[in-house]
């Protein structure tokens, strides 16, 4: 994910973290007073300014759906398709840690390792030190590294429609990613004798990056083929998929707006490559959904790595919500109305934000994507809250 704070800095940081359209239609298969809700809800996050929504609903009594908004410009006689595909961002990033949890649930690989065991030498320099960085660092973001986004030289450039129409065809490898943020200075390095125990927090898209590259030496496998191989498959999620290099996103879909900063109009940023471990991943909400209730129920994970996954730090300054605590992967917030808080992420990617959360028991998953991206304006704020609040409701009501 995406911090949630608005300027172009922090918008960098967060990517790999106008008036309504057509009338809005729900399908409501269950319950009907949640489907109504669920569908106040969408029309709430279109109010905002964004062009489409899309948000579902899912437990074991079934599914509900709404939508508002249009397909793409020009299209108003034609909303966003219920099954739209999307990039779900820094979601992603549960994906990665759940398959870094198997592995140590295998015996393969330690939270307590370190990045100099697998990646001898990979993060060195300017007071960066891999042997003091363990595993759970990497996946709880307490590594104290510098987000590659925020500090690479084209930084500024990438987040302008010059700079997005220059880039959209171009991926960066991982390791050129993780030299980036190895030119600075990080912001702390984890206490020599217990990283692992490191409580200091600060989002930072390498995290993942340096997560990928230890699943791939310690399976001798990429990243795509393990996500594909332990959970895409096992799930059946017929329509969530890695990318790899291609900036293209399946039909059916909805155009993806991004507002980038001092801009008047919106940029069409559907095509995109770009993230890897940290942010690539295309899915449904559906998929979504069910992936996210297959991970709390305990279907992906044994206990006790389920219940490291779920061991968390205060997470400051993330989102505008109270309580945030970032956990292996995964964040928890509490909730009105519910004993146990929700189990969340989000993602954003240029165009799409992804929004969701699930009940700590996996009983209901409540997933949702708005075509809309506004980089430093407070609109975002707006929007990003409804799409909360949608969650909230749809797993409290």
């Amino acid at each position: 994910m995406i911090s949630r704070r608005t300027g172009l800095a922090a918008t960098a940081a967060a990517l790999l973290t106008g008036a309504s359209g057509p009338a809005s239609t729900a399908a409501p298969r269950h319950r009907p007073g949640l489907g109504s809700r669920l569908q106040d809800d969408v029309d709430a996050i279109l109010a905002t300014g964004a062009t489409g929504v899309l948000a579902e609903v899912q437990s074991a009594r079934g599914r509900t759906t709404a939508r508002a908004g249009s397909a793409g410009p020009g299209a108003r006689h034609h909303p966003v398709p219920r099954d739209a595909y999307y990039r779900i961002g820094s979601d992603t990033k549960t994906f990665t840690a759940t398959l870094a949890l198997q592995l140590v649930g295998e015996g393969r690989l330690a939270l307590t390792d370190t990045v100099e065991r697998w990646l001898p030498g990979a993060v060195r320099g300017n007071g960066n030190d891999g042997r003091r960085i363990a595993v759970a660092d990497l996946l709880r973001q307490t590594s104290g590294l510098n987000d590659y986004l925020a500090v690479s030289p084209d930084a500024a450039d990438a987040f302008t429609p010059a700079g997005y129409h220059r880039s959209r065809f171009r991926t960066t490898a991982p390791e050129d990613q993780l030299k980036a943020a190895l030119s600075r200075p990080p912001l702390w390095v984890p206490d020599a004798g217990q990283p692992a125990l490191e409580r200091r927090w600060g989002y930072s898209n390498t995290n993942y990056v340096v997560a990928g590259l230890i699943i791939e030496r310690v399976t001798g496998n990429s990243w795509a083929q393990e996500i594909h191989d332990r959970i895409i498959e096992p799930l059946g999620l017929r329509h969530t998929f890695t990318p790899g290099t291609s900036p293209y996103v399946p039909r059916p879909t909805a155009t993806a707006h991004t507002w980038f900063p001092g801009c008047a109009r919106p940029t069409d940023t559907t095509l995109a490559s770009g993230g890897g471990a940290d942010g690539s991943v295309i899915s449904t909400t559906q998929d979504h959904g069910v992936f996210l209730r297959a991970l709390m129920s305990g279907r992906l994970l044994r206990p006790a790595q389920l219940a490291a996954m779920k061991e968390t730090v205060v997470a400051e300054d993330w989102i505008a919500a109270p309580g945030v605590r970032y956990g292996l992967g995964i964040a928890w917030r509490p909730v009105a109305g519910s004993d146990g808080g929700i189990w969340f992420h989000g993602g954003t990617h240029l165009g799409i934000v992804s929004e969701s959360g699930v009940t700590p028991d996996g009983s209901r998953a409540a997933t949702s994507a708005t075509f809309t991206l506004r980089m430093g304006d407070p609109a975002q704020d707006a929007q990003d809250a409804a799409a909360r609040r949608l969650v909230d409701r749809a797993l409290t009501g």
